[in-house]
């Protein structure tokens, strides 16, 4: 009390429920606190026990606690939609330095990254890093194109599609959906996961052209053996009707004729 006195707090009860019994009474409920050093109001929840001791009421128990919706980790501000969404321009412009450390520095020690272009999950900071010493080669700026949002005390969730544009690859255009959860962590908010992957159906495309060109080439194989069985076989009835002696027509050849086959 010597530390919570200091805000010199005056409390109010604003809901109660009251038990007694043999020597014993019990209320709880929830209380309001205004600090009159700061002018802040602070709501809880209370359970207050009392026993009648050496004549008077005194508490055996209590029990004070924050209400729960208000109750945020590390003091994590509350954010906007709006505010979600611009997260991402932290890690966009982090991108932007080309600095694999700096973009790794976005993400918390224990985050997951699920990347885009690599099939192995990236469960530590080395390995995040390493992940975007490969990725930033591209020089990659990307831009939300879809965004949802939701978020909570401390966490934050935005998913949807993101378009980068890669300037050291010819400005190419690769578009891939996203999941970014942020948790304020150490008074600032980072990326606890990100999950990238491109757009399947630009992959479904790109397998049924192969499929499609796959049949062709077999198709003109088939094509082209059937054309030399079919021509192993008119030359051998080619030979065998010059051995005869007679044309297709089964006329008889003269000498000279046999010499011109």
């Amino acid at each position: 009390f010597e530390t919570f006195l200091k805000l010199k707090p005056q409390g109010e009860i604003l809901v109660s429920k009251v038990y007694v019994g043999a020597g014993f009474a019990k209320d709880v409920g929830v209380y309001e606190f205004t600090m009159g050093a700061t002018k802040k109001k602070v709501k809880a929840r209370y359970t207050f026990v009392y026993v009648y001791e050496d004549g008077q009421w005194k508490i055996l128990h209590q029990h004070s606690s924050q209400m729960p919706e208000q109750v945020t980790p590390n003091d994590a501000p509350k954010l906007t939609a709006e505010q979600v969404r611009n997260l991402f321009h932290l890690w966009n412009d982090a991108l932007d330095t080309l600095d694999a450390q700096a973009v790794a520095n976005r993400f918390t020690k224990d985050a997951v990254l699920l990347p885009t272009v690599s099939d192995v999950p990236r469960t530590t900071p080395e390995a995040i890093k390493d992940y975007f010493e490969m990725f930033l080669k591209s020089k990659p700026q990307g831009k939300i194109l879809e965004s949802y949002v939701e978020f909570g005390p401390s966490w934050a969730k935005d998913c949807g599609i993101y378009e980068f544009t890669m300037r050291g690859d010819n400005n190419k255009i690769v578009r891939a959906r996203f999941t970014f959860v942020y948790q304020y962590v150490d008074g600032q908010w980072k990326i606890a996961h990100q999950h990238s992957s491109q757009m399947p159906e630009g992959l479904m495309a790109a397998a049924a052209a192969c499929e499609e060109k796959l049949k062709q080439d077999k198709l003109s194989t088939d094509n082209d053996n059937k054309s030399q069985v079919n021509g192993s076989q008119n030359s051998s009835e080619k030979v065998a009707e010059k051995s005869k002696g007679k044309d297709k027509k089964g006329r008889t050849l003269s000498i000279l004729d046999r010499l011109k086959l």
